[in-house]
């Protein structure tokens, strides 16, 4: 115990590497679901401004 190597850090890292992925699968899923979103809202708009 007295030459226990320091990980206090290491955690932190790792967390901090989770959240950037977490943040390019997200990045990267509304890149390709965005469009398919923004034409349905603008047929759910086209549709309500007829009525």
């Amino acid at each position: 115990m007295l030459f226990a190597p320091k990980e206090k850090g290491q955690g932190l890292v790792e967390y901090a590497l989770i959240l950037v992925l977490v943040a390019i699968v997200v990045i990267a899923a509304l890149m390709i679901l965005g469009p398919i979103i923004g034409n349905t809202f603008s047929t759910i708009n086209k549709s309500l401004t007829s009525v």
